[in-house]
C-alpha cells in the first residue's frame, strides 16, 4: 500500500510540474488585468518613470512583488521608520495591499506568478501614516504626505482612505491645491456602505480628485464595497481582488480601497504614455474613456462610467484647459466661509473589507514550490499545493468590454 500512494504523489507531481510556467493561482485571480484592457494597454506603456504616491499605512518593500518599486518614503507618523517601510497603526498590512495593486511586479522567479499591478513598471513612494491610534492626527497626516509627495515628484497620489464625512478639514485646502497647482492627478476612493459610508466622503468629495467607486466581479455596482454620490469620477472592481500582503503572501479582500489604486495604475500608464500632458488633460482621458453601463451621461453609482485603460490611453480628444471635476480653489472661494473650519466628523477609515483568505502562505513557499519538492515534499505539502492550484477562479465581466 505505502508503494502505491507513493506512485500516485509521484504521478501528480509529474502531471502538475508543466502547469508552473503557465497557471498560478494568485495571477489567475486577477481578472481586471484583461477584462478592462490593462494587458492591451501593456503594448504601449507601462507606467515606466512615473512616481506614484501611496499615502497610507506604509509598504512592506522587502515583498517580492514589489521587488525594486519602492523609490523613497517618509514616515508621518512618528511611529514608524524614517523612510516609510514599517507598516504601522490599524490594519497596518493595507498600504503594502494598496501599492501592489498599482505597480506589483509579480514574482522575480517566475514571471507568469504573483501579483501584476495595472501599472508594472511605474514607481513607488511610500509615505506611512497610522490609522486608529489615539492621539496622532489622522488629518495633519494626509496633508503633511500630499506636501512631501510633491516635492518628492509624485505625479499621482493614491488616497485609498476615506473621513466617513463629505467635508474636510481647512488643512487639506492646501495641502490639495499644492498638489494641483504642481500638476499632480489625486486618486482618492469612495468609501464603502460595509464600513457605514453611506454617501461618498472625504477627499473623494473634493473637486479636482478622482473618485473611485466600485463594482463586483460582473461588473454591477458594488452593495457592500462601494458608494454612491455625485461626485463619483469612474469605478473600477472592488471585489475579489487578491494582493499582496505584510510576509510575502497574497489575500483576497474586497473595497474601494482596492479600486482606488487599479485607476491610479490607469493614470500612471496615462503620464507614462503621454509625459508632456497636464493633469487636467489626463483626468479628462480617465473619464471620457470610460464605459457606460445602463445609463447615459451620469450614474451617481459609476459616475462616468467603469474604466478601459486600452481606451484611456487611445482615445481622442481636443485639449482642455480645467480640471473637468472641478476646482478646489472655486469651491473655497465660494464656500470655505459658510463651511465648518475643521470639518466633521474627523475619523480616518480605510474603505475596505478585512481580507481573511490567504492564497499564499509565504514567499519562501512559492520560489520554492518546484525544484525541492520531489526532495523533501510530504502529504501535508501536497495537500497545500493542490488547496492553490484548484482554487475557483474568478471570472470577470464581459458584456461591458469595447470592442
Amino acid at each position: 500500500m505505502p508503494k502505491i500512494i507513493a506512485s500516485v504523489l509521484v504521478a501528480l507531481l509529474v502531471a502538475m510540474v508543466p502547469q508552473a510556467a503557465s497557471s498560478d493561482p494568485v495571477r489567475d485571480r486577477q481578472y481586471w488585468l484583461n477584462d478592462y484592457g490593462f494587458t492591451k494597454a501593456w503594448e504601449q506603456s507601462l507606467g515606466a518613470g512615473v512616481k506614484v504616491a501611496v499615502i497610507d499605512t506604509g509598504i512592506d518593500a522587502s515583498h517580492p512583488a514589489l521587488d525594486a518599486a519602492v523609490v523613497g518614503g517618509i514616515d508621518v507618523s512618528g511611529l514608524g521608520t524614517p523612510d516609510g517601510l514599517t507598516p504601522v497603526g490599524q490594519n497596518n498590512y493595507h498600504g503594502t495591499m494598496v501599492a501592489s495593486l498599482i505597480a506589483g511586479r509579480g514574482n522575480p522567479g517566475d514571471e507568469s506568478a504573483g501579483v501584476l499591478g495595472t501599472a508594472p513598471k511605474a514607481q513607488l513612494l511610500s509615505v506611512s501614516m497610522a490609522f486608529g491610534v489615539e492621539g496622532v492626527d489622522a488629518d495633519s497626516q494626509i496633508a503633511e504626505g500630499i506636501i512631501w509627495a510633491v516635492d518628492n515628484g509624485a505625479q499621482v497620489i493614491n488616497l485609498s482612505l476615506t473621513r466617513n464625512s463629505v467635508s474636510w478639514p481647512e488643512s487639506w485646502d492646501k495641502a490639495f491645491l499644492y498638489a494641483f497647482e504642481n500638476d499632480v492627478v489625486i486618486v482618492a476612493a469612495v468609501g464603502n456602505r460595509v464600513d457605514g459610508t453611506e454617501q461618498v466622503s472625504a477627499p473623494a468629495t473634493i473637486p479636482g480628485v478622482i473618485a473611485v467607486a466600485g463594482v463586483d466581479i460582473e461588473a454591477n455596482a458594488s452593495e457592500l464595497s462601494s458608494t454612491s454620490g455625485f461626485t463619483i469620477g469612474v469605478t473600477a472592481p472592488s471585489e475579489d481582488l487578491v494582493a499582496a500582503y505584510p510576509g510575502g503572501e497574497y489575500r483576497i479582500w474586497s473595497g474601494t480601497s482596492g479600486a482606488a489604486p487599479i485607476v491610479s495604475g490607469m493614470v500612471a500608464l496615462i503620464r507614462s504614455l503621454y509625459p508632456e500632458m497636464d493633469a487636467a488633460n489626463v483626468v479628462n482621458r480617465v473619464i471620457q474613456s470610460a464605459t457606460k453601463y445602463g445609463f447615459e451621461n451620469y450614474s451617481s453609482a459609476y459616475g462616468y462610467g467603469l474604466i478601459d485603460a486600452e481606451a484611456a490611453l487611445n482615445i481622442e480628444l481636443a485639449d482642455i484647459q480645467d480640471n473637468p471635476l472641478g476646482s478646489l480653489s472655486e469651491w473655497i472661494r465660494l464656500y470655505r466661509k459658510q463651511a465648518p473650519v475643521d470639518g466633521s466628523p474627523g475619523e480616518i477609515v480605510t474603505p475596505f473589507d478585512t481580507p481573511v483568505t490567504e492564497i499564499v502562505a509565504s514567499v519562501g513557499f512559492e520560489q520554492n514550490l518546484w525544484l525541492p519538492l520531489a526532495g523533501y515534499a510530504g502529504l501535508g505539502l501536497l495537500a497545500t499545493f493542490l488547496y492553490l492550484a484548484f482554487w475557483p477562479k474568478a471570472k470577470g465581466p464581459r458584456s461591458h468590454k469595447r470592442k
